[in-house]
């Protein structure tokens, strides 16, 4: 059902062993505490030092703790892991770089340790590359918990281009469980895992790191938690570079809207390349155009409702138009990927959705084993909290149609994915307005054929923010930056490193 809202940047298979590490490991905040525990004071938090310990291949790790409500510190925590990768040339370090790789639900430990892959060296001699878990996420203590394994197959499962009345009692029947177990299973965290929460960790998380303003990177959600960081603390802001921006002050269902018009379009776009190489398994004829391809692709979804395809992992997984539908859209997170889409295309035409159930379980981080990370969950327990969404079945419906004329084939599945919201057991924060006056400049990055988060949310940000700065990439795929287009790479390092702005509405080609 529900799209995870990013793809993570960071390749976590080529890291998992580290990344056990990092998670095991014991170091931890130590100022502010007695016996264990933090103090009960906002001002015990904030005099935290990191208790920095290695923790292999010359990462460092530690722990933060930040207070579960920020109005009442005295109250419980969450402990929060910490990596650092520290400066190749000390000598030359401007200061620690924090980032974030998206999500909800993204763990930034994960992205930080695909450092030396994901950074060039000129930012890697110069910053501490910091990562952390936000609060409930990934190896957060304690972390969001709302299904198992066999429930979270069943919900992704679900038909969510309802036909009919029956189909679509079993979509709601299959939100109320979402939201019924996450009430049972996480209901002391549910209320404050939202964005704002998390930013004012992140100014914690700052001053434990000796730095008097934040160098901040974060991709798509991380736009979100960058911005909330600046409306919160402008003045503390030295760098902000958010890619793969999300608007703001988009109501909750034109957001889903809006996302599944950009997966359309990269869709298109897949399917003109497709076209123009051999094989596509998309042509029905020598001038297939790119609609009729991506109409040809619908219809083999639909019927996957139906029929499901074979699925040859033998896992327990149901090869139908929801698992599809979710392969496809984990392909178009990146162009490095539309090759294995085109191998799972031509297998479901043949009858075999193995390749694809295979992407969707990237998409989700589902295991070998069955079990999934977090992000789900994390994912709908934030993006529920973060904005209001309606209570009403109706609006859904509307919304839907709406979605289906604007998306034909993602447009109604990614509205229906949403529906957890309308059952949340907690309410959500009202929708906001940010200015984030007083922060030096801030740089906004959108790709012009981005699936998960449109160009035009970039455009939307940057002219939300008092000092934004637009910069744009005519490309494909997820975010900009690291993704091959040396223009954005150049201009992203300039910003990080010296602080130099370029002329706001500038595009890379």
């Amino acid at each position: 059902m529900r799209p995870a809202r990013t793809r993570l940047a960071a390749a976590v298979a080529a890291v998992a062993a580290l990344a056990m590490l990092v998670t095991g490991c014991s170091a931890s905040a130590t100022a502010g505490q007695a016996g264990g525990r933090p103090s009960a004071t906002l001002a015990g938090y904030y005099a935290q030092h990191l208790d920095w310990q290695p923790c292999g291949n010359g990462f460092e790790c530690a722990r933060l703790l930040v207070p579960f409500d920020y109005a009442r510190p005295g109250g419980r925590w969450f402990s929060l892991p910490v990596i650092k990768l520290p400066a190749a040339q000390p000598s030359r370090r401007v200061g620690a770089l924090v980032i974030n790789p998206g999500g909800p639900g993204g763990s930034g430990v994960q992205y930080a340790l695909g450092a030396r892959s994901e950074f060039p060296a000129a930012v890697l001699a110069r910053f501490d590359i910091v990562g952390f878990d936000p609060r409930g996420v990934a190896a957060s203590e304690p972390a969001l918990t709302c299904q198992t394994g066999p429930q979270l197959d069943t919900y992704l499962a679900t038909d969510d281009m309802p036909a009919d009345a029956a189909q679509l009692a079993e979509v709601v029947i299959q939100s109320k469980l979402y939201a019924a177990r996450c009430a049972r299973n996480s209901a002391a965290l549910l209320p404050y895992v939202g964005t704002q929460n998390a930013a004012r960790d992140m100014d914690v998380l700052r001053a434990a790191l000796g730095q008097s303003q934040l160098t901040y990177l974060g991709k798509s959600y991380g736009t979100y938690l960058g911005t909330w960081y600046a409306q919160l603390f402008p003045r503390r802001v030295r760098a902000l570079v958010l890619d793969g921006a999300v608007d703001p002050d988009t109501p909750s269902l034109q957001l889903d809207i809006t996302q599944a018009q950009g997966f359309q379009v990269a869709l298109r776009s897949f399917a003109a390349w497709c076209l123009a190489g051999t094989g596509c398994p998309l042509r029905t004829g020598p001038r297939t155009s790119a609609d009729a391809a991506v109409a040809r692709l619908q219809a083999l979804v639909v019927r996957a409702y139906s029929v499901p395809l074979a699925n040859k992992l033998n896992d327990g997984q149901v090869a139908d138009g929801a698992m599809l539908l979710n392969g496809v859209a984990d392909a178009l997170y990146s162009k490095s990927y539309w090759p294995d889409l085109k191998t799972g295309l031509a297998g479901a035409f043949a009858g075999d959705g193995t390749v694809l159930v295979q992407l969707a379980n990237l998409l989700y981080q589902r295991n070998p084993n069955g079990s999934y990370d977090n992000l789900a969950d994390a994912d709908t327990s934030i993006t529920c909290l973060d904005r209001p969404w309606p209570r009403s079945l109706a609006s859904y419906r509307a919304a839907a149609a709406a979605a289906a004329r604007a998306a034909p084939l993602f447009g109604a599945p990614f509205v229906w994915g949403s529906l957890a919201c309308a059952y949340w057991p907690v309410p959500s924060y009202p929708l906001p307005r940010i200015r984030a006056a007083g922060a030096r400049p801030i740089l906004v990055v959108g790709t012009l054929r981005d699936p998960a988060t449109p160009y035009r949310w970039a455009q939307a940000l940057a002219g939300d923010l008092s000092s934004g700065v637009l910069l744009g990439w005519n490309g494909d795929g997820h975010t900009a930056y690291g993704q091959g287009s040396a223009c954005v790479d150049t201009i992203v390092n300039d910003y990080l490193i010296s602080l130099a702005v370029p002329r706001s509405g500038t595009v890379c080609s």
